[in-house]
């Protein structure tokens, strides 16, 4: 998840900022204020917060912009390896190689694990963390995230998180 991701959630949510600040505040009108004047009040709170949300907005999607150019400043770009005739190349093309090799040796493992494989607690657990590490970089930290109670049903509660009480 990005900085600028974060920042979203943090002041979108549900609600966001602007519905929070309402919420807090209408404890706070009087009882004789109509409803109109509520409504104003409600509106001018809303429009605020709106604003406040947009700069922040703003300043997170530059912040993680200068985050991925001092990246690429510091650690160089893949048009920076073709710099090097003939080891650039296969930097390259090991870079683009790399998802498809880990997942699918991860696939094999998986395979082998399910049909011949005899792995102690420790050794089921090691495979698991590379699953998630594995699925986790090919397809997101979302889509694991989404996955986590299945995959918990499937495999039951790793022994790590198991806090010695049994259920």
């Amino acid at each position: 998840m990005s900085f600028f991701t974060a920042i979203g959630d943090l002041f979108g949510g549900e609600k966001g900022i602007g519905g929070t600040i309402l919420d807090a505040v209408k404890s706070y009108f009087p009882p004789d204020m109509s409803e109109a004047e509520k409504s104003r009040i409600s509106m001018a709170i809303q429009a605020a917060a709106d604003k406040k949300e947009k700069e922040m907005m703003l300043l997170a999607m530059q912040a993680d912009k200068q985050v991925t150019e001092r990246i690429s400043t510091l650690e160089g770009t893949s048009s920076d390896l073709l710099q090097l005739p003939v080891v650039g190349k296969i930097i390259m093309f090991l870079r683009g190689c790399q998802r498809p090799i880990w997942g699918f040796a991860t696939l094999y493992l998986d395979y082998l694990w399910f049909t011949s494989w005899k792995l102690t607690d420790r050794q089921e657990t090691a495979l698991i963390v590379i699953n998630i590490l594995v699925l986790g970089f090919l397809f997101g930290e979302r889509t694991i995230k989404n996955l986590e109670p299945l995959l918990l049903q499937v495999f039951g509660q790793p022994h790590w998180k198991n806090d010695g009480r049994q259920k």
